[in-house]
């Protein structure tokens, strides 16, 4: 009886080790099962419609949403014919076959003047919020001079405040008038640009048609206009450099 058990309990070993070496067997040759690979998605950030203010098309009509724009815009600072366009540091301009981004103008003025660059890494602007810069595009005949006048007496004209044409002459013994040296100072506020080469200007008396813009900074120049009583404009002094004002009574 010992014996049959004895060879029972053989038979269970067997069979058990059988289906382990079966099984083993089964999950080794088994095929794989199948993942499906997970989509990649591509992380886009949105980009903004390009904001080209467009000379040539402000010239054609007076009767469009850019037009009406820039009479607003103009209308915030009491000027109408001495800027042709008042465009955001985010913005870009065309000027004939030439189109620059503000930005590309102003960081060229910024390392003129030795500043630092801030630009956010992400979306590629300026971190800081956009100002507004007139444009005036340079016509035949133009000077610098002229048309830093023309902004000045329209800026006064929307004060109520008559300049005469010969307001920034000098006197009779050749020393400068108040407007003549403020306009002189102007010089010093305003850059000249170049969009067919695509660099600031530095000789100003050599300005073609067409091919260059002079770009004021809207809060600069108004900040100081704003601080000037007319009636005191011939106590102004300049030293080539410096522009005193007459101190507030």
């Amino acid at each position: 009886m010992r014996k049959y058990l004895l060879i029972a309990l053989c038979c269970l070993c067997v069979g058990a080790a059988g289906i382990w070496f079966l099984s083993r067997r089964n999950l080794q040759t088994s095929t794989p099962a199948q993942i499906e690979p997970v989509p990649k998605v591509k992380a886009t950030l949105p980009v903004e419609p390009e904001k080209l203010i467009d000379y040539g098309k402000l010239k054609e009509t007076e009767d469009t949403p850019l037009a009406e724009l820039m009479k607003e815009r103009k209308a915030g600072y009491g000027v109408e014919k001495s800027l042709d366009m008042i465009v955001k540091s985010d913005e870009t301009i065309k000027v004939g076959d030439n189109t620059v981004p503000m930005k590309k103008i102003l960081d060229e003025v910024k390392l003129k003047q030795g500043e630092i660059l801030e630009t956010d890494l992400q979306t590629g602007t300026d971190v800081k919020t956009p100002q507004e810069y007139g444009i005036h595009v340079v016509q035949p005949e133009d000077n610098i001079w002229d048309i830093h006048f023309k902004l000045l007496k329209e800026y006064y004209d929307h004060k109520g405040i008559q300049v005469s044409p010969l307001a920034d002459e000098p006197d009779r013994v050749g020393r400068s008038s108040g407007v003549g040296k403020l306009l002189k100072f102007s010089e010093h506020m305003v850059h000249i640009y170049n969009v067919k080469e695509g660099t600031l200007e530095t000789n100003l008396d050599q300005i073609y048609p067409l091919s260059k813009v002079v770009v004021y900074n809207m809060t600069h120049i108004f900040a100081l206009l704003d601080r000037i009583d007319y009636k005191d404009v011939n106590r102004i002094e300049f030293d080539g450099e410096t522009l005193w004002l007459p101190a507030e009574m």
